[in-house]
């Protein structure tokens, strides 16, 4: 008896984890779950601003004011230091 009432917890406990996720993403259908997200083997690549220069193969002072210049570059700002995804950089200049 006691088997059952476990059971039967651990199945509301998932649907309850099922229907919740369902109702996040209801307004975003293209969302990824937490399935996809933890099976996702794309790593992001980042490259800190003052190190920019050598993913593009410039010299470093062409780079220095690269972001003023720039400023629809796509970056990250953590912790007061700029980051870019080397793949957005690359998919941007593609686009220049």
């Amino acid at each position: 008896m006691s088997y059952n009432f476990i059971f039967l917890g651990c199945c509301i406990l998932v649907a309850g984890y099922l229907i919740g996720n369902g109702l996040k993403n209801f307004g975003n259908p293209n969302a990824k779950s937490l399935l996809d997200i933890l099976n996702d083997e794309e790593e992001i690549e980042l490259v800190a601003a003052k190190e920019l220069h050598v993913f593009l193969n410039v010299p470093k002072e062409a780079t220095s004011n690269f972001i003023s210049e720039h400023p629809e570059v796509p970056f990250i700002e953590m912790n007061g230091h700029i980051f870019f995804q080397k793949q957005r950089i690359s998919e941007w200049l593609e686009r220049q």
